[in-house]
């Protein structure tokens, strides 16, 4: 696992390592922004995962999720501590469930 300091690193350090596409959180799936294509939770892993906490505020806490389909498609899901208050599947809620 790899440390970092920032979100930003993060995200930089992800994207030279493969995890290329954006992905959006929807109640029973994630969604490619760049492709429009759609994984439910049987298909696709979380494979590391960063916490971030902002200095100023806690609305200013996040978590990038970096997550690699059955296919072999990366990409991070980046979404704020709050995650689990959306209205998500139970599916959802366990796949993004990660021991802390």
């Amino acid at each position: 696992m790899y440390t970092y300091d920032t979100l930003s690193e993060a995200l930089k350090d992800l994207q030279k390592r493969g995890f290329t596409l954006d992905f959006n959180l929807r109640e029973k799936e994630i969604e490619s922004k760049n492709t429009k294509e759609i994984f439910p939770p049987d298909f696709f892993e979380v494979v590391e995962v960063y916490r971030f906490e902002g200095m100023s505020s806690t609305g200013d806490n996040s978590v990038v999720y970096a997550i690699q389909t059955k296919t072999g498609v990366k990409g991070v899901l980046v979404d704020a501590y709050g995650v689990y208050a959306n209205s998500l599947s139970p599916e959802m809620i366990q796949k993004l469930k990660i021991v802390h």
